[in-house]
């Protein structure tokens, strides 16, 4: 099936300090082309090539792609297409039930020109495994790049929530990249939401991932959590970002002795390493965005 590549209006450039009125006119000509370019569930065609620790997936027609999207690996064993496990779907961008699995589907908005899930779940019998993380980017004309672009990588498990894992958004059309200590779904969307907002979010989602590690490793991790999130409250956002760089650097320092570093598509064990390195990288994201263009 066709990609859908109708002409929707764009977000403006951000500003240092965003109003909400203006948030609110970009949701609006947002949600007027999703109306005008709704279309249901369909695959896509996909090129999967992998070697190394490097895969690269087309997405669409290889002549005009919808999207490509490229793999990194620290270390893997057993990549190859089959492994990977990859698959693309052109979605519904009105579907209740997407919808319900977004933060806040009144201010997320899949936009028009790539109604695109990607899925990444590699069988269990398929070999895969990785220690660390992975460094992911997907990159795609559909949408054009702006300076303080609201466009965001979003990643959910099967069927479960998504959440904000965006390390960067460059230029060469847009260029949405993340980090990942593991796969599953993944999304681009526009995100209105207040910065502060997510920036909650994304310590709460590491909390919780501090939650799960052995008694004696949580109290250094939550300490800089601790920091950062006083820090950014008292907009001291340099030492926000060093106590972020902190909790990184510890959770490299410990990964394979002290905390499981390893993923494997036989879901047998929990990349914890890897995770806690991926929601600083996102959480350095956010901070960085509210210091250079403010809520």
């Amino acid at each position: 099936m066709k990609a859908v590549t109708t002409a929707c209006p764009r977000p403006l450039p951000s500003r240092r300090a965003r109003p909400w009125t203006t948030r609110f006119a970009i949701l609006s000509a947002l949600l007027l082309c999703v109306a005008s370019s709704v279309a249901a569930a369909a695959q896509l065609p996909i090129a999967v090539t992998a070697s190394g620790n490097r895969a690269d997936v087309v997405i669409g027609n290889p002549l005009q792609p919808l999207a490509e999207v490229s793999l990194d690996f620290q270390d893997a064993t057993g990549l190859s297409p089959a492994s990977l496990g990859v698959s693309a779907e052109q979605i519904d961008i009105l579907d209740p039930v997407l919808l319900a699995r977004l933060p806040n589907a009144s201010l997320n908005a899949l936009p028009g020109a790539l109604p695109l899930l990607i899925t990444i779940e590699p069988p269990v019998a398929g070999g895969l495994s990785f220690r660390n993380t992975g460094r992911m980017e997907i990159h795609t004309h559909a949408i054009p790049y702006s300076i303080g672009s609201s466009f965001r990588v979003f990643k959910a498990p099967l069927g479960g929530a998504f959440r904000d894992v965006t390390d960067e958004i460059a230029q060469g059309s847009t260029r949405a990249r993340t980090t990942y200590g593991g796969f599953s779904q993944f999304l681009i969307l526009a995100d209105l939401r207040s910065t502060g907002t997510v920036i909650d979010e994304k310590i709460g989602w590491l909390r919780n991932k501090v939650a799960a590690l052995p008694l004696n490793e949580r109290g250094a991790f939550t300490a800089f959590l601790d920091q950062a999130e006083a820090a950014v409250d008292a907009a001291s956002y340099s030492t926000a970002l060093s106590a972020i760089d902190n909790f990184r650097a510890r959770a490299q320092a410990r990964a394979g002795q002290f905390l499981p570093n390893e993923w494997r598509a036989t879901r047998t064990v929990d990349n914890q390493a890897g995770e806690l390195v991926a929601g600083a990288n996102t959480l350095t994201f956010s901070v960085a965005y509210l210091r250079d263009f403010g809520q």
